[in-house]
C-alpha cells in the first residue's frame, strides 16, 4: 500500500462503475439469502489446517461458504469476463494485468454463521488498481435490526438497500467502538464490542453504530468492500506501516509475504495484510494518539510480520 499512485490511473466511465455495483450488490443479497436458508438444514463444517498443516478449530469453514464463492466467482466470470477474482476460500492468485478485480469473503463470521449467531456477512469489494471503487456488504444484522445490503461507489454516499444511510442522531454520553477478540471491556470514552465478523464491524463504523474499528490482522477480503463503506460514510480508513498510520490510498502486494514461500512465487495482491484503524475522524485521531510511534524493535516487528512463516516468527508488536 502506497500513499500515492505510481501511474495516472484512468477510472471507469460512470456506466459500467454503476454496471459493477448493481452486480456486487445482487451477489452479495443473493449469497447473504442462500446462507440463511441454509440455516434451516444441517450446515457442514470443516477446519482450515495451520501454519503447521493440522486442523486448527479456530478457522472454521463451511460447505456454503465455498457454495457462495463458487456462485460470485461464476456471475463475475459470465459478467466480467477480464475481471480478476480474490476470494478466501479459494487460493487463486490474481493475473497480473488485471485492472479490475473483485475481492470476496463469502461468509465472514463463519463462526457465528454456523452456530446460528446472527452476526456475520458477505462481503463484495472490487478494486480498480488497487483503489476501492465498488463495494456491498450484506449483514444478517443491520442497524436497522434486520437483514439488507450496505453498499457505495467511489463518489456515492453510504446506501442500505438503495436508500441513503443518514447520519446517526442519538446522543449518548459512552458510545460503542468495535475491538479485536481478547481486548479489554473499553475505555473512558467508549464500551468495546466483539462482533466476530470485521465485515459486520466496518458496516456498522460507517452506519454510525460504532465510533471506530481496529484490526490488527486483517486479510484483503476482510476490509476490500469495508473500506469504501467507511468512506462513502464521511469516516476515515487508515493502515499501519512501519512509518506510523498513514491514510489508505489503495491495495497492493506486499514486497515479501509471510504466507508463502517466496522461492514459489512473487507476493500478489491475495498477499496483502496490515493493521487498519477505521472510525469519524475524532476517534481515530485519539487512537493514532495513544498508539506509541513505531521505534526501531517494533519497525523490526513489523518488517518480519511481513516474510514467510518459514524464516522468522516473532511476537506481536506493542498496540
Amino acid at each position: 500500500m502506497t500513499s500515492e499512485p505510481a501511474t495516472p490511473s484512468p477510472r471507469l466511465d460512470a456506466e459500467e462503475l454503476a454496471a459493477i455495483e448493481q452486480l456486487a450488490i445482487a451477489l452479495a443479497r443473493e449469497a447473504g439469502e442462500t446462507a440463511r436458508a441454509a440455516l434451516q438444514g444441517v450446515v457442514t463444517v470443516d477446519y482450515k489446517p495451520d501454519a503447521q498443516g493440522k486442523d486448527s478449530t479456530n478457522d472454521p469453514v463451511s460447505e456454503v461458504d465455498r457454495a457462495v464463492e463458487a456462485l460470485v466467482r461464476e456471475r463475475v466470470s459470465d459478467r466480467f469476463p477480464s475481471h480478476a477474482v480474490i476470494g478466501e476460500e479459494v487460493d487463486t492468485q490474481p493475473e497480473a494485468g488485471a485492472d479490475v478485480v473483485w475481492v470476496i469473503d463469502p461468509i465472514d463470521g463463519t463462526a457465528n454463521f454456523v452456530n446460528g449467531f446472527p452476526l456475520f456477512a458477505v462481503s463484495v469489494g472490487v478494486l480498480h488498481r488497487g483503489v476501492p471503487v465498488a463495494a456491498a456488504i450484506w449483514c444478517a444484522s443491520t442497524h436497522l435490526l434486520g437483514p439488507g445490503v450496505y453498499h457505495a461507489h467511489t463518489g456515492s454516499t453510504l446506501h442500505l438497500d438503495g436508500v441513503e444511510v443518514p447520519a446517526r442522531q442519538t446522543v449518548v454520553k459512552r458510545a460503542l467502538a468495535a475491538a479485536p477478540g481478547g481486548s479489554s471491556g473499553g475505555t473512558k470514552e467508549w464500551e468495546h464490542r466483539v462482533t466476530g465478523s470485521i465485515a459486520i464491524e466496518a458496516a456498522l463504523v460507517a452506519a454510525g453504530v460504532f465510533t471506530s474499528a481496529v484490526f490488527w490482522a486483517p486479510r484483503l477480503w476482510d476490509v476490500a468492500a469495508g473500506a469504501l463503506l467507511v468512506r462513502a460514510a464521511g469516516r476515515e480508513v487508515w493502515v499501519r506501516t512501519p512509518g506510523g498510520w498513514v491514510p489508505l490510498a489503495r491495495f497492493e502486494a506486499p514486497e515479501r509475504s509471510r504466507t508463502t514461500k517466496t522461492e514459489d512465487r512473487a507476493p500478489t495482491l491475495r498477499d496483502w495484510r496490515q493493521p487498519v484503524l477505521i472510525g469519524n475522524a475524532e476517534a481515530t485521531a485519539l487512537i493514532r494518539s495513544r498508539t506509541r510511534p513505531p521505534g526501531l524493535i517494533t519497525q523490526i516487528i513489523d518488517r518480519a510480520r511481513s516474510l514467510p512463516r518459514r524464516i522468522v516468527r516473532l511476537g506481536r508488536p506493542r498496540r
